[in-house]
């Protein structure tokens, strides 16, 4: 599979205005009880006069969207392979770029370079985080330990 690159940041998010969150309130609900347990699934839009077959992991998806869209939440899709500048990286993290270039130059995250610019796989930045929670959540049940055993609460 061939690596992207995202050359520029999507379009921002657009908040879903309030008609559109009541909306999508509704088609989620209704889209989650139709969702089989399949493989696929067979839809037909109203004027079609064909069936359209989906993936149901894809129908899922858009069911997790409507959701999204309905709590007032914008939303942005982002394949796992592509590979984002240091500046994208570093605004996912919410750290800043010369943070995120130190955490590269000492290896913490995997990353290629393009002539003299570095590259990071989506699917890695997403592998930091969820090891950046889990560590942050051992350390805080350990300090919660340590607190109890010295009678702090």
């Amino acid at each position: 599979m061939s690596k992207s690159v995202l050359r520029t940041p999507p379009p921002p998010p657009r908040l879903p205005s309030e008609r559109d969150a009541n909306l999508a309130r509704e088609s989620s609900h209704l889209l989650a009880a139709c969702v089989g347990q399949g493989e696929t699934a067979r839809l037909r839009i109203i004027d079609g006069k064909q069936d359209i077959e989906v993936p149901v992991a894809a129908l899922r998806m858009l069911v997790d969207i409507l959701a999204q869209m309905a709590e007032g939440n914008a939303i942005t899709i982002v394949p796992i392979h592509v590979e984002l500048t240091t500046q994208q990286a570093a605004d996912f993290l919410n750290v800043s770029r010369p943070h995120l270039v130190s955490m590269l130059e000492r290896n913490e995250l995997p990353y290629s370079k393009v002539g003299t610019h570095r590259r990071i796989l989506f699917k890695d930045l997403l592998a930091y985080r969820e090891s950046s929670r889990i560590n942050s959540k051992q350390a805080f049940e350990k300090l919660a330990c340590q607190a109890q055993e010295l009678g702090m609460g």
